[in-house]
């Protein structure tokens, strides 16, 4: 997705805003592996996703746990150091080659000022990011491993093939013994 079709499935903007807020965007790339965002520092960046696929964790001392899997078009983000210029809780990997589009929060946030089009934007923008955070506390909550399992499959299933199982595990909440269980179930 180019970075104007990315603005508007977060909400559409007109054309003089679009490209006021696009001139402010870089683009960026980082290889497989790469640890885009680190736990426990302010990120002073947003960033959507062009290429490629990251995931969200968080570590523990025994392991780390997956609770978001980034693809093209996403964006990806601290909302702590976005809202609050904070520290955040996650640690961003690369699980392939990616390429970004990359935003200063401080520009975005100056742009807010001088436009009432991008201050919709944003407020958009976090909505957005907050009902993305509702659904996975909901289903986290709520539903079984295998209800979460069928709704990867509904929702994403081209995680299954781009993403280790052991990451899938973890953002499933169960071991890889019981993914397999689960999936051997299904078939």
């Amino acid at each position: 997705m180019n970075i104007k079709e990315i603005i508007d499935t977060i909400y559409s903007l007109p054309q003089a805003s679009k490209e006021s807020l696009v001139q402010h965007i870089s683009e960026v790339s980082y290889p497989k592996g790469f640890c885009l965002m680190e736990a426990n520092k302010v990120i002073p960046y947003i960033y959507f996703l062009k290429k490629g696929i990251v995931r969200a964790y968080a570590s523990t001392e025994n392991n780390d746990i997956t609770f978001w899997f980034g693809t093209e078009g996403e964006p990806v983000v601290s909302m702590k150091s976005y809202v609050d210029e904070k520290p955040g809780y996650e640690n961003i990997e690369l699980l392939e080659d990616c390429e970004f589009y990359r935003l200063e929060t401080e520009k975005l946030k100056n742009l807010y000022h001088e436009d009432i089009h991008i201050a919709n934007w944003g407020r958009k923008f976090a909505e957005r990011e907050l009902v993305k955070t509702e659904e996975l506390i909901i289903s986290r909550q709520y539903k079984t491993a295998l209800e979460r399992y069928k709704d990867l499959l509904k929702e994403k299933p081209y995680l299954l093939q781009r993403v280790q199982l052991g990451h899938i595990a973890s953002y499933l909440g169960i071991t890889q013994v019981s993914l397999s269980r689960i999936r051997a179930e299904i078939k």
